[in-house]
């Protein structure tokens, strides 16, 4: 468990990921409670298309294998751009759903890395909030100095967890399109295998991303059709996609493959343990060659994918297929989901 250090660090680790600057100069949002009224008001859930009664796996679309330029230079971590070649796989069409979590969870009675007792004989020294079950939780301030800190925005909530993803008093009542969040990487990995699949690699989830391109820094806009941060990050959110928080999955157009909200909403775990960089991974595979997987994993971090709602163009640009960056293992947050892959032969 690596809660004590990640909350320790979880400013520095994001300060490291983002491109905000304020330096001095203080921001004023509008009141919560107005931010409140607006998501209430919006959509909780959006029609996705019918699939075909034929599909072997419903749910999922195939993903053709094919060679492509793994990776990009907008950030470090991004580099160096290896040339991957993937065999085509299955993979779900949208993230996770609360619905598709509850599932899991009524059969198997799984609990959550969020809603455990803290293993205090492991960590004695914790604060008293966090010696309780929770996750780290978003939440927009009306005024924000100082911008290295974050914990402005960023706070980690007793009662937090993927029935609760905004804390204890908030809920996914009538919310059972949303992504579900607050989960962990041991949580999607026991999902994946109670439905017989798996995550995806981080190669994986690129090439299904880039919907059949090729060529890497095609997509480095920010997606005008896409669950995204409009305005200033964290003060102003202008909404012009409709949404403030999380959205339904299926809101905004598939890409080429039919695939939901690839890019924003929620981040997407994926398999891989995180390197500093792509010098550690196989050229053909795009996979992390095994000794430095073992180093990564020591520190307990994993790859996400895909950005969230909270990206902007001054803070965490990476609402791209390429985008990289850690997320620790032991640590639910308010807007990290997956979806699951089938690595099995085409239709």
């Amino acid at each position: 468990m690596l809660r004590y250090k990640k909350i320790c660090l979880f400013g520095a680790v994001v300060a490291v990921f983002t491109l905000g600057i304020w330096g001095g100069v203080r921001y004023v949002l509008p009141t919560q409670p107005q931010i409140t009224k607006r998501v209430v008001a919006q959509s909780l859930h959006c029609a996705l298309p019918s699939q075909s009664a034929a599909s072997p796996h419903p749910g999922m679309v195939w993903v053709p294998g094919g060679r492509f330029e793994f990776g990009d230079n907008v950030y470090p971590e991004e580099l160096p751009v290896r040339s991957v070649a993937l065999a085509g796989f299955w993979m779900d069409r949208t993230e996770v759903t609360n619905d598709d979590f509850a599932q899991f969870v009524s059969a198997t009675s799984y609990v959550t890395v969020a809603e455990r007792a803290v293993d205090l004989n492991l960590y004695p020294n914790l604060p008293p909030d966090m010696q309780l079950p929770g996750a780290v939780v978003f939440t927009s301030p009306n005024a924000v100095s100082e911008q290295s800190r974050l914990t402005q925005w960023w706070r980690y909530t007793p009662g937090a967890q993927w029935r609760h993803p905004y804390g204890p008093n908030s809920d996914i009542l009538e919310r059972g399109a949303y992504p579900v969040v607050a989960v962990v990487f041991e949580d999607a990995n026991a999902y994946a295998l109670w439905r017989g699949r798996a995550l995806p690699t981080e190669a994986q989830w690129e090439w299904a991303a880039r919907a059949g391109q090729v060529r890497t820094g095609q997509d480095h806009a920010q997606p005008q059709a896409a669950n995204t941060w409009q305005g200033l990050f964290p003060v102003i959110n202008t909404q012009e996609d409709g949404f403030v928080q999380l959205a339904p999955v299926g809101c905004y157009p598939a890409n080429g493959l039919g695939l939901w909200d690839m890019i924003g909403n929620a981040w997407e775990l994926t398999a891989d343990a995180y390197t500093p960089d792509h010098s550690q991974v196989h050229e053909e595979s795009g996979i992390p060659i095994a000794s430095n997987v073992h180093r990564s994993a020591a520190t307990g971090q994993r790859v996400i994918k895909g950005g969230s709602y909270l990206c902007a163009p001054n803070y965490c640009a990476r609402y791209r297929s390429s985008a990289r960056q850690p997320q620790d293992e032991d640590l639910g947050t308010s807007h990290v989901g997956f979806r699951t892959i089938l690595n099995t032969s085409g239709p």
